[in-house]
C-alpha cells in the first residue's frame, strides 16, 4: 500500500459529463493534477471549481469532507491524476488550496507545486514531501540528486522519458531508496512528477 508517505496516484480517465458522486475523505491530503480536460469540483465546505492543466488543487481532507468532481465538458475527455499522501497528523481542519503553475516555469526544469512549508509558491500539504512537476523536450535534461536521508518517486504523466538511460513510459512509476543522482532526459516529449520523500 504506496511507497513512504504517497499512498496512491490515480491516473483516471473520464468521458464527458461523468466523474465521481458526492463521497467522503478524511485524513488524507489530495493533490488533483489536471494533463487534460478540466474537472469540475464541489465540496461540502460550499466549495466549487474547475482545474484546468497547468493548476494543482490540494485538499487536506482531515477530520472529514465530502466532494464530487464530474468532467467539466459535454465534448472533450477528462485526464487527470489523483495523489494521495497520508499527512503527518490526524484529525486536521479541511482546506482547499489551487495554485496555476504556468507551462514556462515546469518547461525543461522541475518546478516544486507542493511542499510541506508552501515554499516558492507551492501548495501546502501535511506531510515532509516536496513534490516537482516539470515538461520535456528532446534535448532537455534534468538532473536531481537523492540524498541518503531521502527517498524518491518518478512518475512518467504523459510521453516517455528515460531514467539514467532506461526507457519509461507515461503510468510508469520508480522508486528510489537512498542516495542516487538521477538524471532524466527525453527523444520526444514527456511531462513528469517527482516525489521526494522523508
Amino acid at each position: 500500500m504506496g511507497f513512504r508517505s504517497l499512498r496512491v496516484i490515480n491516473d483516471d480517465r473520464i468521458a464527458p459529463g461523468a466523474g465521481f458522486p458526492t463521497h467522503g475523505h478524511r485524513d488524507m491530503e489530495i493533490l488533483t493534477y489536471v494533463l487534460s480536460g478540466a474537472v469540475e469540483h464541489k465540496d461540502s465546505l460550499g466549495t466549487g471549481s474547475v482545474i484546468r492543466p497547468g493548476e494543482v488543487q490540494v485538499m487536506s481532507a482531515g477530520t472529514g469532507i465530502t466532494h464530487s468532481e464530474f468532467n467539466h465538458s459535454d465534448t472533450e475527455d477528462l485526464h487527470l491524476l489523483q495523489i494521495w499522501i497520508v499527512p503527518n497528523q490526524q484529525g486536521l481542519t479541511p482546506r482547499y488550496e489551487q495554485k496555476v503553475f504556468p507551462l514556462e516555469e515546469k518547461q525543461g526544469k522541475l518546478r516544486l507545486i507542493a511542499a510541506k512549508d508552501g515554499r516558492d509558491g507551492a501548495v501546502t500539504i501535511h506531510q515532509d514531501v516536496d513534490l516537482y512537476g516539470a515538461v520535456l523536450e528532446s534535448g532537455d535534461v534534468i538532473k536531481y540528486h537523492v540524498p541518503s536521508t531521502r527517498y524518491a518517486w518518478l512518475q512518467i504523466a504523459q510521453g516517455v522519458a528515460n531514467l539514467n538511460g532506461e526507457e519509461l513510459r507515461a503510468g510508469d512509476g520508480v522508486q528510489v531508496n537512498g542516495a542516487e543522482d538521477l538524471e532524466i532526459t527525453t527523444n520526444i516529449k514527456a511531462e513528469i512528477l517527482l516525489f521526494d520523500l522523508g
